[in-house]
């Protein structure tokens, strides 16, 4: 196989609306920020609003486009901010408006666009909607939740379970119904099928909108929409993992009527409908959580006319086994499915997974790195892979993450994922004063992994990152051309980018032997940058060595 053809022959981008202006969203690179672990600015151990805006020199000195930054609305904090009390409102621990607004405005100063979590399928328990749904059955706010009678024998309305472990329906003694969850029982799901929901959380989004934040991430989207007749999910049948890792309980059904009903595709086009409301001075975007690893059923969510998300989140990587030819079958899968005209994109990790340097290895990170950087489409990178950061491991007492203390054992704790950012070789890395414990404790290799080690050090891990990104940035074959995979060697994923007259290849050897790839086609190159960085100048690319755990971007001559 030479390559991979796009719609209608033309090779992949081409036939997806490459010869048109990118916006930004599109030629960006975005970057995660868990807001409780970057800086700490008040002294109490977690990270607030204050402390991101206080870090936004670095940011434009690394070269990102875009800033996502998770929730940080009124919470009572069961699940981190992802229980949402207020959508309107900046919880104490993080700030007030005041500083957000002055986050959004600094940002945008700077060059960089500014992406915020959003909650839409569910609430905290704590929420005044909740509290007024759960009063009486006679509530104006009734509907706003999914309420359902016990069954004869008074077990729950049907057999969905929660992705946080047990049944999805919990029961409320003073109502006599229950309510479903299909998260934490303190996260009680919203009825979308209600109109009052759909406009209350539109309204809220226009909220955000209005101060002037460019794009959300949605978080959970497929939950938004449950079958309404609430049937029970079938047993699993198929052999394999569905997900990207194990779930336990969860793992034991299809879930085909608590989650992705169809009638989801219609509030992905009524959000779609509000972003693009906003003009096209600074357009708007959407990125949805969704973990579907059918590239048919994924591509869907771009919609019929292109009218729903502007990014379903592709999380096939995470999935896949890490070596060349099943990260390419992910590429090309993706590439095949592609609606015409629809714009991809990638992740490697994110709050809720283990980090990537802990899944592959520290050398097999930067390989990562740039794949994700030189694919086409938009990446998104996790604030702290930069420097390669590791998992921390969080000791028993000190474990934070409701998933892992309801279900001991199962492997999903996300704590040492979520460690603060290490800024320096102090006490606690400069995230938080030295007097006070930080909220999850900081790894090991503290005194190395820091970025004023790293910044200070021209071939570390952020310095290769930083480069990689000003060389995406400069070149249109990286961050808007065409894609092409070539077959170059053993254990290695070789692709083409191209542009106009421009072409790169990028070289990547996923395994731990030196390899020569062989291009045929191709006489001679420059490398532009090497996961090394320690390679430069004109190579021949009829028998082009690279050493185990290496990647090269070569510009064609």
């Amino acid at each position: 196989m030479n390559g991979v053809n796009g719609v209608n022959g033309a090779s992949a981008g081409e036939a997806s609306g490459a010869d048109e202006a990118p916006l930004w969203w599109q030629r960006g690179v975005v970057y995660q920020i868990y807001p409780r672990s970057f800086q700490d600015t008040t002294g109490d151990g977690v990270g607030d609003l204050r402390g991101i805006l206080s870090r936004l020199d670095y940011l434009a000195w690394l070269g990102v486009d875009a800033i996502w930054i998770s929730p940080f609305y009124r919470s009572p904090m069961k699940d981190f901010g992802y229980d949402v009390s207020s959508y309107t409102d900046v919880d104490p621990l993080f700030g007030d408006l005041a500083t957000c607004d002055e986050l959004i405005r600094r940002a945008h100063d700077l060059g960089m666009h500014v992406i915020i979590d959003f909650v839409p399928s569910h609430t905290s328990e704590e929420h005044p909607w909740f509290v007024e749904s759960r009063s009486s059955r006679a509530s104006a706010k009734r509907a706003f939740y999914v309420w359902a009678d016990a069954r004869d024998d008074g077990s729950p309305p049907s057999n969905w379970l929660s992705v946080f472990g047990g049944s999805a329906w919990q029961w409320d003694e003073a109502t006599g119904q229950f309510y479903l969850h299909s998260f934490l029982k303190e996260q009680p799901d919203l009825n979308w099928r209600n109109p009052e929901v759909r406009a209350a959380i539109l309204d809220a989004m226009k909220f955000w909108l209005d101060r002037g934040i460019d794009g959300f991430r949605l978080d959970a989207v497929l939950q938004m929409m449950k079958d309404p007749e609430m049937r029970d999910n079938p047993p699993r049948a198929r052999r394999g993992q569905p997900m990207h890792r194990p779930m336990g309980a969860y793992d034991s059904q299809e879930h085909v009527y608590d989650r992705g009903h169809p009638d989801v595709h219609g509030v992905f086009r009524a959000i779609r409908r509000l972003l693009d409301g906003y003009g096209q001075e600074r357009p708007r975007m959407a990125v949805g959580e969704l973990h579907v690893f059918d590239w048919p059923a994924w591509a869907s969510y771009y919609g019929a006319d292109l009218d729903e998300l502007h990014l379903p989140f592709n999380f096939g990587l995470l999935k896949a086994r890490w070596e060349a030819s099943s990260v390419r079958a992910v590429v090309d899968g993706l590439e095949a499915a592609l609606p015409l005209g629809a714009w991809p994109n990638y992740v490697l990790g994110n709050h809720d997974e283990p980090r990537i340097a802990t899944r592959i290895g520290a050398e097999q990170a930067r390989v990562a790195a740039m794949l994700v950087l030189t694919l086409r489409g938009t990446p998104t990178l996790y604030y702290g892979d930069e420097l390669g950061m590791r998992d921390v491991p969080i000791p028993p007492e000190q474990i934070q993450d409701p998933w892992e203390k309801l279900t001991p054992g199962l492997g999903v704790g996300r704590d040492p994922a979520r460690t603060p950012m290490p800024w320096t070789s102090d006490v606690h890395g400069g995230f938080c004063p030295p007097t006070v414990s930080p909220w999850l404790p900081l790894g090991a290799d503290l005194a190395s992994v820091n970025v004023a080690a790293l910044r200070a050090d021209p071939r570390s891990t952020l310095s290769f990152v930083r480069a990689l990104l000003a060389l995406r940035r400069a070149t249109p074959a990286l961050h808007r051309g065409s894609y092409r995979a070539v077959d170059g060697a053993p254990d290695c994923f070789v692709f083409v980018r191209e542009h106009g007259a421009a072409r790169y290849v990028v070289a990547l050897n996923l395994g731990g032997e030196a390899r020569d790839v062989a291009l045929a086609g191709f006489d001679r190159g420059r490398v532009a940058v090497s996961t090394h960085m320690d390679r430069e100048g004109d190579v021949s690319l009829a028998s082009f060595p690279l050493r185990a755990n290496e990647g090269c971007v070569i510009e064609l001559r």
